[in-house]
C-alpha cells in the first residue's frame, strides 16, 4: 500500500464510522515520524508492511473509541509536545487561553515583569489538579521567574507530569495531595492559584462521547451532581493559602461562569472577578484579582 492509499483508506474508514477523518493523517504522521510537509512529499512511496499493519491496527482502535492522543502517546499544547496516557486528561486548546490569561494578569496585577511579590520573593504559583502538567509546565517555561508548584491527588498523573517537566526542561515542584491540602498542612502562602478542575455534572457525563467517557479518567472529568463541587471546596481552602494580594484563575464548563464568579465574590468580597469567554464565545475562564 502506498502512503496516499493508506491515508485515503483511513479517512474513508473513519468517516464511515463517525470519527474525525483527520485522525488518519495524525496517526500516519505518527507512525512514519514525519511532519505534514514531509508526509505529503512522500505520498507515492510504499509503506513498509510492519508499519502499515500497526497503522491500520491503530485506526481500528480509534474507531473503537480510543482517543488518537492516547494512541500516539502525546498531544500538542502551547506549541510543545506533552506525553499523555489514560491516567491524565488530554490537554485542550481552550486551556491554552487560561494560561494566556494567567500570564497576562500576573504582569498587570503584580507589576510589569512580575518577578517578585511585595517581600521581594519570587511569585509562587500553584496549578491544582495538574494532570499532564500542561498548565504548570507552560507557566514555568513562559515566565521563568515564577516559582511554580503543581498538585494532583493521583500519583499516576503526577508521574506523567514529572516526565513532561523533565522532557521539556521545566522547573516545577510536584506534590501529591487533595486540592490545596499540601499547602494548608504546611502553612504555605502563595500568590496565584490556577486550576482546571473536574466540572462536568454527573448527569451530563453519561451523554459524553465514548471517546471521552470510556477512556479519559473519570476523576478528571466529573465535578459532582452540579459540576460545581470542586469550586465550592476551593472556597473553603483558598483563604487559607492565598496572600493578601493574589490571583485565582479557573477554567469552567459552559454556563458555569456566573455561578463560579458568585462563589469567588462571596469568598473574597473586595476582589475583582471577571468571566472570560473562549475563542468560541463560551464562558470558559473566571479570574479573581484580590488585593
Amino acid at each position: 500500500m502506498k502512503v496516499y492509499e493508506a491515508l485515503n483508506w483511513a479517512s474513508s474508514f473513519l468517516k464511515k464510522n463517525d470519527r474525525d477523518e483527520n485522525a488518519g493523517e495524525l496517526l500516519l504522521r505518527h507512525h512514519m515520524k514525519l511532519d505534514r510537509a514531509q508526509l505529503f512529499s512522500r505520498m507515492q512511496e510504499m509503506m513498509p508492511m510492519e508499519m502499515q499493519s500497526s497503522f491500520i491496527f491503530n485506526v481500528h482502535k480509534h474507531v473503537a473509541g480510543i482517543p488518537v492522543q492516547y494512541l500516539m502517546g502525546k498531544e500538542e499544547f502551547y506549541g510543545r509536545s506533552f506525553f499523555v496516557s489514560e491516567e491524565v486528561l488530554i490537554p485542550r486548546p481552550e486551556t491554552e487561553e487560561l494560561v494566556v490569561g494567567v500570564l497576562d494578569r500576573v504582569k498587570k496585577h503584580f507589576g510589569y515583569g512580575a518577578v517578585s511579590d511585595a517581600a521581594g520573593e519570587k511569585l509562587s504559583v500553584v496549578d491544582v489538579g495538574t494532570g499532564s502538567g500542561a498548565i504548570a509546565i507552560t507557566l514555568a517555561l513562559e515566565n521563568s521567574s515564577l516559582n511554580v508548584h503543581a498538585t494532583d491527588i493521583a500519583g499516576e498523573s503526577l508521574e506523567v507530569a514529572m516526565d513532561n517537566a523533565e522532557a521539556l526542561g521545566a522547573e516545577v515542584a510536584f506534590l501529591q495531595g487533595d486540592l490545596l491540602l499540601p499547602f494548608i498542612e504546611q502553612d504555605i502562602k502563595v500568590d496565584v492559584v490556577v486550576s482546571n478542575p473536574p466540572y462536568i455534572p454527573q448527569k451530563e457525563y453519561e451523554g459524553l462521547s465514548t471517546v471521552v467517557k470510556d477512556f479519559e479518567p473519570y476523576r478528571a472529568l466529573v465535578g459532582g451532581i452540579s459540576g460545581l463541587e470542586f469550586y465550592e471546596r476551593f472556597m473553603d481552602e483558598l483563604p487559607k493559602v492565598l496572600k493578601e494580594r493574589a490571583i485565582v484563575a479557573f477554567e469552567v464548563g459552559m454556563g458555569q461562569g456566573e455561578d463560579v464568579k458568585a462563589l469567588l465574590e462571596k469568598t473574597f468580597p473586595q476582589s475583582t472577578v471577571e468571566v472570560v469567554l473562549d475563542i468560541n464565545g463560551k464562558d470558559r475562564m473566571v479570574f479573581a484579582l484580590i488585593g
